[in-house]
């Protein structure tokens, strides 16, 4: 079995493949301040939840925007299997030709997306990310990562209303009915979704023009499936992008035996 880690600034999402099938996935809350420990006994519950043994895992993927999180995700996987994990970082096999200014700036995660979309669906490509940012990445038919847009996240935004405005409430993320908003509730969901949708669809036409390519559009992350059904330009929901990519990267990193 595969172990595939995707750290993101506020989730963590964690994947089990054996061979090609995902067969478990959960998602956990990012903390800077979980030792390799915690990880470990975090670890260790979610495998005794589905009947996973430790000594089944023979090989661990991780991608990471979270720098102080590694240390002990690499403890983790040293303490826990007995061998280091593959980190997504400069240096390893992707099949991705980065043609932007500084390559190094290139979240690992957004690297990760955009081999699995590649794999999964050809290029040319916009990938959409619902995050803690929304992440517009931008790929060839000839596999390049050109370069993309990010703009503050749903959630990040509904976050900020509520912290910096005394009267307005924190909201559940929905779509409601309609655009005009009879209450306080629905102004803020009509604003956040219907909003974030006409963002993406207009960002997503503005590359296409740009491209001059019929690029297909992907979402993933969170709060694809509720962005996609408003919008006009997303045509694949895949929330489960990284993911993958992690698998695929680790088998062109490895025997991919495990």
């Amino acid at each position: 079995m595969l172990l595939v880690i995707d750290v993101g600034n506020s989730n963590i999402v964690i994947g089990i493949y054996q061979k090609e099938k995902l067969i478990q996935h959960w998602r956990v809350v990012t903390s800077n301040y979980r030792t390799g420990d915690e990880f470990h006994l975090l670890l260790t519950m979610l495998f005794y939840s589905t009947n996973i043994k430790p000594s089944q895992i023979r090989g661990c993927c991780i991608s990471s925007v979270v720098p102080d999180v590694n240390p002990a995700l690499i403890h983790l996987c040293e303490r826990a299997f007995g061998f280091e994990p593959l980190m997504v970082e400069p240096g390893i096999r992707t099949g991705i030709v980065l043609q932007c200014d500084n390559p190094k700036e290139v979240g690992a995660d957004r690297i990760v997306n955009a081999v699995a979309a590649v794999e999964e669906y050809g290029g040319p490509l916009v990938i959409v990310d619902f995050g803690t940012a929304t992440t517009f990445d931008v790929v060839t038919a000839k596999a390049e990562w050109l370069g993309g847009v990010i703009v503050p996240g749903i959630q990040l935004s509904a976050d900020a209303l509520f912290e910096h405005c005394a009267k307005l409430p924190r909201v559940d993320i929905s779509i409601p009915h309609s655009v005009i908003g009879r209450d306080t509730v629905n102004n803020i969901r009509a604003g956040l979704t219907f909003g974030y949708a006409d963002l993406v669809d207009g960002l997503i036409k503005r590359i296409r023009d740009e491209l001059e390519a019929p690029a297909q559009a992907v979402a993933t992350g969170g709060l694809a499936p509720t962005i996609a059904q408003i919008s006009k330009n997303i045509d694949i929901v895949d929330p489960l992008l990284t993911l993958k990519g992690l698998k695929i990267i680790f088998e062109k990193n490895t025997r991919g035996n495990a």
